[in-house]
């Protein structure tokens, strides 16, 4: 006999009586509340087009790498989850004989921000009521399917029923953003914007690097050998990308090291990871630092909100990136230094406060070592929420006890869901509220704050702090 899926009213809430009481009264202020998503990796295509989407699986298990490397670590090809190559190719699969297989593993996830993510989209957007597993899985592919089918289930009927005030995606500078183009055409009222990603042309480790910057010449007629006319496209094309409504850079740099090298030294450096050949490490690691000063220069000049996501070695499996490229659930975090690192950005630009800089870490050792401090001083910082393996209840709650007496609640953004799967969206958003619903909570049954305090600090949390602190 299959087991009920249920979404407790109370999930996530401490089992604390009175804790929970004031939670769910907090929640009730939030839950209701639009969603601001400013950063995030969803395809501007779903949206512009507004097909159907193909099925079950292409819809939930292939876009999520979070789903894809549990199943991958337990000795799961991607190519038998159909997940698409480096060269665009992907395996002949049958998508309902990838479900059952998702289906059979997918008590993998019990206890994992995944599942909850999951279990909200199956209860909550296909109204099931049986938990998935092998037994059900055929149940799943098929309500799912049908439900897929209908106009109430494309991307932008979704998109309204999420109560999706704003979704930032995050593009290339060698993106022509089409997509983006089409939706400001198309008369439709959802407010989907672009986030401006310079890793391909910023970093002489990225793939590609010299042909990306022969490509981004070619799309702004300059040279990009030149630094002067370097620095001058991506000028461009960050006024291009404003035009389509980007309030944000994103820099998903190795470290979080800056440099403010002088105009001679920067020539000098540049000529030097722009030669053909191996680009010395410590010249590519010196370039993205010094490029990051130059990014806060032009955020100065555009008013474009600059977040650093340092400190994940990207890509670590290097067999995976041979065969399906970036981004496929082998990120791994590393040991990140902001005190240091973020010296000669402070010294350049630390009060302005014009700039706004958002930082990001999987390093969880320096919240209250490095990140609240900093964040609680210099006006241009702002610590984002936690991010990638850090997206989850413990997560949530470390971070939010490990910053708030010190950098308080003003100097945070509140929550984005950087996510690539479009229905995790309200899910994961759900989980950030009731988390946030649980710390305030607690704070205010130990009596360290009132309860309208928290009600009016849950709803900055929830929409106000992130709707400000990216320009929205």
């Amino acid at each position: 006999m299959s087991k009920a899926l249920e979404m407790r009213p109370e999930r996530l809430f401490s089992s604390d009586p009175t804790q929970r009481a004031i939670a769910l009264r907090l929640h009730r202020e939030v839950e209701q509340l639009p969603i601001i998503s400013p950063h995030g990796h969803t395809d501007p295509r779903w949206f512009a087009e507004n097909q159907r989407f193909a099925n079950p699986t292409e819809l939930l298990i292939q876009p999520d790498h979070y789903v894809y490397r549990m199943l991958y670590s337990q000795g799961i090809g991607l190519d038998t989850l159909g997940i698409r190559r480096s060269d665009g190719s992907a395996a002949a699969v049958d998508p309902r004989a990838v479900w059952r297989l998702f289906a059979e593993h997918y008590h993998l996830f019990r206890g994992t921000p995944s599942a909850y993510w999951l279990n909200y989209v199956f209860s909550q957007v296909f109204g099931l009521e049986v938990r998935l597993n092998s037994a059900t899985a055929d149940l799943y592919y098929d309500t799912i399917d049908a439900a897929l089918a209908t106009p109430a289930c494309k991307p932008r009927a979704l998109f309204e029923r999420y109560n999706i005030e704003v979704l930032a995606t995050t593009e290339s500078p060698l993106d022509t953003l089409e997509h983006h183009r089409a939706l400001a055409t198309s008369g439709w009222s959802g407010r989907v914007i672009t986030a401006f990603r310079p890793d391909p042309v910023l970093d002489p480790d990225y793939e590609g690097f010299r042909d990306n910057l022969a490509q981004l010449g070619d799309m702004t007629g300059s040279d990009c050998f030149d630094y002067a006319q370097y620095l001058d496209a991506l000028r461009q094309r960050r006024a291009f990308f404003k035009t389509l409504g980007a309030t944000s850079t994103d820099h998903g740099h190795p470290t979080a090291k800056t440099a403010d090298l002088t105009r001679a030294e920067a020539e000098k450096l540049f000529a030097r990871v722009t030669a053909p050949g191996p680009c010395a490490a410590a010249d590519a690691e010196l370039f993205r630092a010094h490029m990051l000063v130059e990014m806060a220069a032009m955020s100065l000049e555009d008013g474009l909100v600059l977040q650093i996501h340092p400190g994940a070695s990207r890509n670590h499996n290097a067999g995976v990136f041979a065969r399906y490229g970036r981004d496929k659930g082998a990120d791994i975090p590393m040991r990140t230094n902001y005190v240091a690192d973020l010296k000669p950005l402070l010294d350049r630009y630390g009060n302005e406060t014009a700039l706004s800089v958002i930082l990001f870490t999987l390093d969880e050792s320096n919240y209250s070592r490095e990140l609240a401090p900093l964040a609680g001083h210099y006006p241009m910082l702002k610590l984002g929420p936690p991010w990638w393996f850090h997206d989850s209840p413990e997560g949530m709650l470390r971070f939010r006890r490990a910053t708030h007496e010190v950098a308080g609640f003003a100097n945070v953004v509140g929550f984005n869901d950087d996510t690539r799967a479009f229905l995790s969206i309200p899910a994961r958003h759900d989980m950030a509220r009731r988390m946030d619903c649980v710390h305030l909570a607690e704070l205010v049954a130990s009596h360290r704050l009132e309860e309208d305090e928290a009600a009016e600090i849950i709803v900055d949390l929830s929409y106000s702090f992130a709707k400000a602190a990216y320009k929205l």
